[in-house]
């Protein structure tokens, strides 16, 4: 249901909820480590981010990238719309062009409820509430 892009966008930015701030910003290669993602693509990635204004970033010699009380009121689903758009988690389970509710394929009926239900829980989980999960132990990410 994820691209790659869009799970290394996420670990990220779940990253940068937990480690930073605006007193505290960090470096791409003290991401891609702790999240096992290569340097130049979590760059590309945190690039798109900060362009679209989801993650906060400064350049100089104590620049780098950080999450803003604001970023962290983001949620999951405006990350992958800037990675993926949103025609990955749109798309036929078949793979078909011309599938959607009015022309429906044979699974069709099968998943879109649950997607839906899926696309409205990653709307409305804060990055922040997702981050406090993994700080108090009710979720795990490798950081």
């Amino acid at each position: 249901m994820f691209s790659n892009s869009s799970k290394y966008a996420i670990k990220a930015v779940l990253f940068l909820a937990i480690h930073s701030d605006e007193n505290n910003k960090i470096m791409v290669k003290d991401i891609a480590d702790p999240i096992n993602v290569p340097q130049a693509y979590i760059a590309k990635l945190l690039q798109e981010l900060a362009k679209h204004k989801l993650i906060s970033s400064t350049r100089g010699p104590k620049g780098g990238f950080f999450l803003s009380q604001d970023d962290k009121q983001g949620n999951v689903l405006d990350i992958i719309k800037v990675i993926d758009d949103d025609k990955k988690l749109n798309s036929c389970m078949l793979s078909l062009k011309f599938c959607n509710a009015s022309n429906p394929c044979p699974i069709h009926h099968l998943v879109s409820q649950p997607r839906d239900l899926i696309i409205n829980n990653l709307k409305s989980k804060t990055i922040l509430e997702l981050a406090i999960h993994v700080e108090n132990g009710t979720s795990r990410l490798p950081l």
